[in-house]
């Protein structure tokens, strides 16, 4: 999964690739999100990827995010202090509660080329056109 925003805000989009444990494509999102920072955007994309997870019957998950900030906020090894991002750490939280596993791994981004793909193709499809505010 991946978050993308072109200025810091920005508009913004998100990426979701859902994968089988084979590693065979379930289901990819591309998505605007309107305007966001960077790391807004990076929450947003885990949460609709964990409901699209938790609507295709996953009960573990491997997450990769090329985010290292949002994974170590995730594990808890990083506080949460942005009062935006405090809401979105809940949100995930409580849904990362529905499945019997999870991992969330940070990335390089090099490795992430897919999700990237799907927020920038979003983006680039009307997306990155935003106003502020819209």
């Amino acid at each position: 999964m991946d978050g993308a925003s072109r200025g810091n805000p920005g508009p913004a989009a998100i990426g979701v690739l859902l994968v089988d444990p084979k590693g065979r494509p379930v289901r990819a999102i591309g998505e605007v999100i309107g305007w966001a920072t960077n790391n807004v955007a990076e929450y947003r994309a885990l949460l609709r990827g964990l409901e699209a997870a938790r609507d295709a019957g996953a009960n573990s998950l491997e997450i990769l995010t090329d985010s290292e900030l949002m994974a170590r906020q995730i594990r808890g090894e990083y506080q949460v202090r942005n009062p935006g991002l405090r809401v979105l750490h809940g949100q995930v939280l409580g849904l990362l509660q529905e499945f019997e596993r999870y991992a969330i791994v940070h990335i390089p981004r090099a490795r992430n080329v897919q999700a990237d793909r799907l927020a920038n193709a979003a983006l680039d499809q009307g997306g990155g056109r935003l106003k502020q505010g819209g």
